[in-house]
């Protein structure tokens, strides 16, 4: 999809208020200008950022119950993808969204969008295993390989949650090999922006 195919998705099928598309938009550019000199995102995917990295991104709003209080953790959100697109989705003051970033120049770019565009989410510095991770929903893009995503999700996350994973053509390969070491129940879902992705949901918990 282009960009305004995006837009339009974003509106119709995720309702999407203009004013957050608007905010997207904004971010979008930022992020573009940023990437001249640090490389937050591939070079390839610059000309395909609404569909690559937006729309991929937001497509996981329908795995997420925003409605009630809670919060969501984006374990390695690198330029804010899936993290800060959900922020600004997001419109429940009780419900909050944490990004957890060990590169300073990722983290700085991030957190100059959130206070220019009043995006409301909280940029987590450093290593994931510095932090508490006490959140309901525990989401990754471009993270680490699933065994080890499920590792952090049984071993340092702190609270029972819903895992969501972006994976690429070898989810299921990540699935059986994640497998060997532990038994774990799972969903795979169909992306929507790569007919060879997928998403990966599980439950976690943590008394199992």
């Amino acid at each position: 999809m282009n960009e305004i195919d995006v837009k339009e998705y974003l509106k119709n099928e995720f309702q999407f208020k203009k004013e957050k598309i608007d905010i997207i938009e904004n971010f979008s550019k930022y992020l573009l200008e940023f990437n001249q000199k640090y490389n937050l995102i591939g070079k390839s995917t610059e000309n395909d950022v609404w569909n690559r990295h937006i729309l991929d991104s937001a497509q996981i709003i329908k795995y997420i119950n925003f409605n009630n209080p809670g919060s969501l953790a984006d374990l390695g959100s690198g330029a804010g993808f899936p993290g800060l697109i959900l922020a600004i989705y997001n419109d429940n003051q009780e419900f909050h969204v944490k990004l957890y970033e060990k590169s300073n120049i990722k983290c700085n770019f991030m957190q100059d969008c959130i206070d220019k565009l009043s995006i409301r989410c909280e940029v987590m510095k450093g290593s994931y295993v510095d932090h508490a991770i006490e959140s309901n929903y525990i989401i990754c893009r471009a993270f680490k390989k699933l065994p080890e995503i499920m590792r952090i999700s049984r071993e340092i996350a702190q609270k029972n949650h819903k895992l969501i994973i972006l994976k690429g053509k070898n989810a299921q390969i990540e699935i059986n090999k994640a497998l060997k070491e532990k038994d774990f129940k799972y969903r795979l879902h169909d992306s929507i922006t790569d007919d060879k992705s997928k998403i990966i949901v599980c439950n976690i918990i943590k008394s199992e």
